[in-house]
């Protein structure tokens, strides 16, 4: 029997909400017959919407949610404040099992705090981190964390290699996942104070294939699979990685549009080119996961288009299908009980 995934999706957070969230709902259900969505948010504009598409009706819903957390608001005190939010009320059924996941392209500080204070943190994990797929030249690699503890441990970047290295074996299908820490060398005594004591742990770590320090520059060559970082650096690497992918695609197009020879060269080049810049194309991966909770929790970018957000629901059902919490949560009590033998 086929197990359906039930997600919860924010309809009105973003800044393309209601708009591109629905038709993204509408896209993914359209693709996938395993899976029912949950549209959170204002009924009224959300059955507006919805009236503009054909599909199969069984397999969105609505749950009336009428506060919306805007983009400014202080992350803890909307969280506490805006309990009728989209935000909270589908973090809510992911804790009470309502819901197999919550994806939104809402506040990053309120999905961050509600994901922790209401969903909760598996036993063992310190910090939960969000962990996006970005391309390279090999396919796609872990980058965790982009945005979530930008104040981290050594003890909490060892837990994200772990979490990112059970994410990319079993979501991915990438065998013992190549694990590097970010530096400025590939020296092991280069770094600042956080790399250093986190380098000789990660070595010291037996279930985890480290191959110690990568610079950036290396990263979109895909010289590694799970790039560990804390959140300070990974988001400034996002960022880069999403500009200069922008500035580079605008080049090309308006290179190739400057005289007539171009002109020519572009038409002949174009699928060829179309094909290598789709692989570059971020929001084909969709949204990043919140690892170490008690449920799954996906954060879109707030400027998600309805690909991404469709590719964001999609990937929920590899996470529920290869049961990777309950995967994460019995690496960290092994290696618990590990430690307390030792």
């Amino acid at each position: 029997m086929q197990y359906v995934v039930r997600v919860a999706l924010d309809a009105m957070g973003g800044d393309n909400a209601p708009g591109a969230i629905v038709q993204g709902a509408v896209e993914a259900i359209s693709e996938r017959s395993d899976i029912e969505i949950v549209l959170v948010g204002q009924q009224e504009v959300i059955e507006e919407e919805l009236a503009k598409y054909t599909y199969p009706e069984g397999q969105i819903t609505i749950r009336d949610a009428q506060e919306v957390i805007e983009m400014a608001e202080h992350p803890v005190t909307a969280i506490r404040r805006k309990k009728d939010s989209s935000i909270v009320v589908g973090l809510n059924m992911v804790k009470q099992k309502e819901a197999d996941a919550f994806v939104s392209a809402g506040s990053s500080g309120a999905i961050l705090v509600g994901g922790q204070a209401i969903v909760g943190r598996i036993k063992g994990i310190e910090r939960p981190p969000l962990a996006p797929l970005i391309p390279t030249e090999n396919g796609v690699s872990l980058l965790i964390d982009c945005g979530a503890n930008v104040d981290a441990r050594a003890s909490h970047l060892v837990q994200f290699a772990k979490m990112g290295s059970i994410y990319m074996e079993n979501v991915i299908g990438i065998e013992k996942p190549r694990v590097a820490i970010v530096n400025i060398g590939a020296e092991e005594e280069k770094g600042n104070a956080l790399v250093k004591e986190t380098f000789p742990l990660l070595k010291e770590c037996e279930d985890i294939n480290f191959i110690g320090s990568i610079e950036a520059r290396d990263i979109p060559r895909g010289y590694a699979d799970v790039i560990v970082c804390e959140a300070f650096v990974g988001n400034v690497i996002l960022k880069l990685y999403e500009g200069l992918a922008g500035t580079l695609v605008g080049a090309i197009k308006q290179g190739m549009m400057s005289t007539l020879k171009s002109k020519i060269g572009a038409a002949l080049a174009l699928p060829a080119l179309k094909k290598t810049l789709k692989a570059f194309d971020a929001s084909a991966y969709g949204g990043a996961p919140l690892l170490g909770l008690n449920g799954l929790v996906v954060k879109t970018h707030g400027s998600a288009k309805a690909k991404e957000v469709k590719n964001s629901i999609i990937q929920c059902v590899t996470f529920k299908e290869q049961a990777i919490n309950e995967k994460i949560e019995k690496n960290i009590i092994l290696n618990k009980t590990e430690e307390q033998r030792g």
